[in-house]
């Protein structure tokens, strides 16, 4: 009866004696139904009463698939059990022997399984949880076997080949921002981005990140946005959640809407653990928010950083440079040629002189050699010419028609005829003639 009594409502009748006990060093109502205002218990009490009332609740077995799973420290896990039927979950936990059976079963979410165990209250948080003794494996999740359907269904069309994926923007001006309205996501997406890139700017299109509404207006908002010719890339996120609670971002409608859009678009649903189908199809995925927010957009730090290092690279060459040049010139002040310009042309002095003696030289030898010919030739004319032949005493005998005469019966007797000798010409009358045999 005691025990009933711990739990019972403050609102219950007051006795008029109180029945007193010790809580640390302060005196307090030993049942519930002795607390008021002026006498309540302190928080460890009342998380101290509920967890041993709890520990006096039977064991069961329990059935369920699981919508979250946490296994990464050895020798613990930490399950979340959603009802195969109904929208109602519940926090499981295993140490040890349990644990190990769940890492050897190789349990993922989407799994439906069977565990035996007992309700378990944890004092520091008062938080009731199903604490497992043994747990069994007993099927596949339906809502995770149609949703890795309809992943390999999308994957067969295409949607999220690589060669479809949109590179981020290097510098973006405006991101397109797609959660629920007060989300902390949103605040570590703005913050973030700000802090890296205080010039950027953002338009946000609010919508319900779970429930039967979620895939409809996110595909409005995804639609919204990559129309918007000032938005440079596109961010969908949400913070975490159960399976259940994402399902949302693995709807066909989403994903395809989301394969669709020409403007880059960033995942970041969920924690790194979380999946759904519209990371597969989004031109990066981000595991947290702040991830997305550093995705896509430089830090402003980095780029000064950047700058200042190229900046000194180009003074480094340009001094360099400048060094080589002053180096080459003072080589040509130093020398002679071009201290005293005049010595350029001595050489070509020099060669033009030679030539002119040479071009000298071949015309002399040309006039002669020409000369000595045309006196060849002149002497051979003058050997070959008639005045010559009658210089030596030779006379050419001609008829009154200025024929030559070589034969003397081919003119008459009487006829005068023409004889030319080498001083001047005379008249003569045949009178007989002799032909030479």
């Amino acid at each position: 009866m005691q025990e009933a009594n711990t739990l019972a409502g403050a609102g219950a009748p007051q006795p008029r004696d109180i029945d007193y006990q010790m809580w640390g060093r302060q005196q307090v109502p030993r049942f519930a139904r002795d607390t008021t205002a002026e006498e309540p218990w302190p928080v460890g009490l009342t998380s101290h009463q509920y967890a041993g009332a709890v520990s006096r609740w039977p064991g069961c077995w329990v059935t369920g698939q699981i919508m979250q799973i946490d296994m990464r420290r050895r020798g613990s896990v930490y399950i979340t059990l959603r009802d195969n039927d109904e929208d109602v979950s519940m926090r499981v936990i295993a140490f040890g022997e349990p644990a190990n059976q769940a890492f050897q079963l190789g349990l993922k979410q989407g799994d439906k399984i069977v565990l035996f165990g007992r309700p378990e209250v944890w004092e520091k948080q008062t938080s009731l949880s199903f604490k497992a003794t043994q747990i069994r494996r007993c099927g596949e999740g339906d809502l995770a076997e149609r949703i890795d359907q309809l992943r390999r269904r999308l994957k067969g069309e295409g949607l999220f080949d690589e060669a479809n994926k949109v590179p981020l923007p290097e510098f973006p001006r405006c991101i397109g921002l797609i959660c629920a309205p007060g989300a902390r996501a949103e605040g570590d997406v703005k913050t973030n981005a700000s802090l890296r890139w205080p010039i950027i700017r953002f338009k946000t299109a609010y919508v319900k990140v779970q429930g039967p509404d979620c895939p409809r207006e996110v595909i409005h908002a995804i639609e919204q946005l990559d129309a918007d010719p000032e938005v440079d890339v596109i961010i969908v996120t949400r913070g975490g959640g159960s399976f259940e609670d994402l399902i949302g971002f693995s709807d066909e409608g989403v994903v395809r809407a989301t394969a669709a859009c020409r403007t880059p678009i960033v995942s970041a649903i969920g924690h790194e653990d979380d999946w759904t189908l519209i990371e597969l199809a989004a031109d990066y995925r981000a595991t947290t928010p702040t991830g997305a927010a550093q995705a896509v957009v430089p830090d402003v730090n980095e780029q000064w950083n950047i700058i200042a290092n190229n900046l000194a690279a180009l003074d480094t060459l340009m001094d360099r440079t400048v060094k080589v040049e002053e180096g080459r010139l003072a080589g040509y002040l130093s020398n002679p040629m071009l201290t005293n310009p005049a010595l350029m042309l001595d050489p070509l002095e020099e060669k033009l002189k030679h030539q002119r003696e040479t071009l000298l030289n071949s015309m002399i030898r040309l006039v002669d050699y020409d000369t000595s010919s045309i006196e060849s030739s002149v002497a051979t004319l003058t050997a070959l010419s008639p005045q010559s032949t009658l210089d030596r005493g030779y006379a050419i005998a001609q008829t009154a028609q200025g024929h030559v005469i070589t034969d003397p019966t081919s003119v008459a007797d009487g006829e005068e005829v023409t004889v030319i000798v080498s001083r001047g010409i005379m008249t003569a009358t045949k009178t007989a003639a002799s032909v030479r045999q």
